[in-house]
Order: structure tokens, then sequence, then C-alpha cells
């Protein structure tokens, strides 16, 4: 079977992308009183369990955007996730992730945006979601649909666990 250019390229965002959530979840999950302690100081409310939650799930979307296993919903995953992110934290430092000690947003955009363009496009030939034939089920549409889906479980997220913390307490 002859290879197409683009699962050359779908491979590296997957295996790029997933290799950055394993380094965040493995940091997280290695030092989960810290990450807890942080996230209870930028706004989250059941900080130990967002913590865990944000770990295990890093470690999971990694694992899946690597395999390509789920890939679609792996990717609606690291949305969801840089969605937090942006609006929890990097959004109010501006754009440039070197503007500001608590950096900009153009990092965290980029992996979403990325990772939408996976979920679209589908994990490509090298993947385990094609040996299963999984690969198939996902049309363009639906990948679209389900990158919008990531976008708004974290707004769901962010609705029910974080508040911006008043900068004068």
């Amino acid at each position: 079977m002859a290879m197409d250019p683009l699962d050359y390229v779908l491979l590296a965002l997957r295996v790029w992308l997933g290799i950055v959530m394993l380094a965040h979840g493995i940091g997280h999950v290695r030092n989960l009183d810290g990450t807890a302690s942080w996230f209870a100081s930028v706004g989250f409310r059941a900080a130990r369990a967002q913590a865990t939650a944000s770990g295990l799930g890093e470690l999971a979307i990694g694992a899946g955007l690597i395999l390509g296993l789920l890939t679609a919903p792996a990717a609606a995953g690291l949305i969801a996730t840089m969605t937090i992110a942006f609006w929890s934290i990097h959004r109010f430092a501006g754009f440039f992730v070197y503007a500001r000690p608590d950096e900009g947003y153009e990092y965290v955009a980029t992996l979403a945006v990325v990772a939408a363009a996976v979920a679209i496009l589908g994990p490509g030939a090298m993947s385990v979601d094609a040996v299963l034939g999984l690969d198939e089920a996902i049309t363009p549409a639906l990948g679209s649909l389900i990158a919008l889906v990531g976008v708004a479980l974290g707004a769901v997220q962010l609705a029910l666990t974080w508040r911006r913390p008043d900068p004068g307490a």
C-alpha cells in the first residue's frame, strides 16, 4: 500500500501533539500537590480533583494521539484542555507567549488549531484507528463537529469549576 504524503504529516502532527500532552500529564501527575495548589491559585474549585483529572486526561490524550487511537476524541480532549487554559490563564496576557510572565495565548491556540486539523483530517493510515477501520467513520464534517465539541466541553468545565480569582484577595 502506497502512503500518501498526508499520512506522514498527520503522523508527525499526532505524535508531536501527543508528546506535548504526555509531558504535561507526567508533570502534573508527578507533582500533584503542586499542580493542585497552582490550580487553586488561579481559580479552580476542587483543585486536587481538577489536577488529577488534568494529569490523567493529558496522559490519555497524549497516548491516544501518538497511537492514533480514537484520534478525533483525543484531539477534542486536547482542544478542551487548551480552551480551559486559554480562558482561565493565557487570555489575560495577550497574544505573545513571551510578552508577560504569565504567557500569552499563541501557544495554547496553536495546539488547539493543530488538534482541530487532526480531528478534521483524520488520523492517517499510520494509526490504530486505520488498522481497526475506525478512521473511515470520521468524515471531515464529523471531525469538525467533534473539534467543536471539544470547545464546548472546555466551556462547560470552566462554567462548573472555575472562577477568576479576585486580585485584591
